[in-house]
């Protein structure tokens, strides 16, 4: 499920590159990255926005796999009737909101339910079922952009549709609730309804404001990668592809606890800082592997670190919360990083010495707007970076002892 949803999630990036290309099919997105990608942070943030909704919806419904099924219907068809589109707001439709409905009735129900299977080495179940953002964007990337170059965008959006659907009916088939869920339903332990006094602790807050930024910073590299490489870099779209796969391939999800949230977070924060800005090719391949190693730990942690931090009883709460302010945070960050970069049109992009009299702009002004998208995604997760500490700090201090490792 994580390889196949996440996965689509991961490489929106080369579809925005081929809509906001001159061979696009959609008629006001080309040179638009700011709307174009506003669709695919759409997707992912109602893939984890929803939560907020449809957890109290597992706790009201029997048979899980009416949400699972229903899910999948959905999400297959958005992508599908995506390919019908031919102005913007036909993609806002499908492929945004309504593969975004469709993907957070898969998500939610299998992942918010993952953890109570498991009493022992819940982490490292956890990542090892997250594990699959990485392998989802690993193989998909390069087959995305075979299919668009082969088929058309037509014929990969039906084409990806219907494997949606093919890959998910049995996930879907399969997912049943834990041990002891009905005394959820009876009102038990483990209501999806977040305790006031929770909310008011400074943990639940920095943690609230850090996973909003982390989501916001996290996926702004995921949608330009792709326009970077091939605009400034000037690599071809397949290499373009390729580096997104590349930067999946290498998303560790490894498992740990806070201490390794928290570096994970500062050090993704400083390889974007260092590495991303004012980039060559040989620092821009760098960036994305080391990116890609740091960047995971952050997905495949937090939900173990949730349990740590509130208890397993208050996880679906907090959990649908906490995703529902990622989901905010994925669908504001990309698109003011589209903002800042601009309209332009692939192909006019000319060197700054022939800038007089050209129809284009100059390389060193598309540059400066990336290095200016670069510091924008720094400084956001530089700012989540301190929000994961002050967590750690807060959660020691609740509990009344510090401890090395935790």
């Amino acid at each position: 499920m994580i390889f196949q949803i996440i996965g689509i999630n991961s490489v929106y990036g080369v579809f925005q590159e081929f809509y906001t290309s001159s061979e696009t099919t959609i008629e006001d997105a080309q040179g638009q990255d700011a709307l174009v990608s506003l669709v695919g942070t759409l997707g992912y943030g109602l893939t984890w926005g929803g939560g907020i909704l449809v957890n109290p919806l597992i706790v009201r419904v029997k048979n899980l796999k009416l949400i699972t099924l229903s899910g999948t219907l959905i999400a297959s068809l958005g992508i599908f009737l995506a390919s019908f589109s031919t102005r913007l707001w036909h993609l806002f439709l499908t492929q945004a909101i309504l593969y975004g409905i469709g993907a957070t009735l898969l998500y939610f129900p299998i992942m918010s339910l993952a953890p109570r299977f498991f009493d022992q080495h819940r982490g490292f179940a956890m990542g090892f079922i997250l594990s699959g953002n990485g392998a989802g964007g690993l193989v998909l990337a390069p087959v995305v952009h075979t299919l668009l170059h082969r088929f058309g965008v037509r014929w990969t959006l039906r084409i990806l549709g219907l494997w949606t659907l093919v890959m998910m009916i049995p996930v879907a088939c399969v997912a049943r609730q834990p041990p002891g869920f009905e005394a959820r339903r009876r009102g038990g332990p483990g209501t999806t309804r977040i305790n006031v006094n929770l909310v008011r602790r400074g943990t639940f807050l920095a943690q609230a404001v850090g996973c909003f930024l982390q989501a916001a910073g996290n996926i702004v590299p995921l949608f330009y990668l792709t326009t970077f490489s091939t605009s400034v870099l000037e690599y071809s779209s397949s290499t373009g592809s390729l580096l997104l796969a590349l930067n999946n391939a290498v998303n560790s999800n490894r498992v740990g606890r806070q201490n390794t949230l928290v570096i994970s977070v500062l050090l993704s924060s400083l390889s974007v800082l260092a590495l991303w800005y004012d980039a060559s090719r040989a620092r821009f391949i760098a960036f994305v592997v080391l990116y890609g190693v740091l960047a995971g730990g952050y997905n495949a942690l937090l939900p173990t670190t949730i349990t740590e931090v509130y208890g397993v009883q208050n996880y679906d709460a907090v959990n649908g919360s906490i995703y529902f302010l990622r989901g905010l945070g994925a669908i504001v960050g990309p698109p003011i990083a589209g903002v800042i970069l601009g309209s332009h049109r692939r192909g006019t992009i000319v060197s700054d010495a022939d800038l007089a009299g050209s129809a284009g702009f100059g390389l060193g002004v598309l540059k400066k707007r990336y290095n200016d998208l670069v510091i924008y995604d720094g400084v956001l997760l530089v700012g989540a970076s301190v929000c994961v500490a002050y967590v750690r700090w807060c959660d020691a201090k609740e509990k009344g002892r510090w401890r090395w490792k935790a």
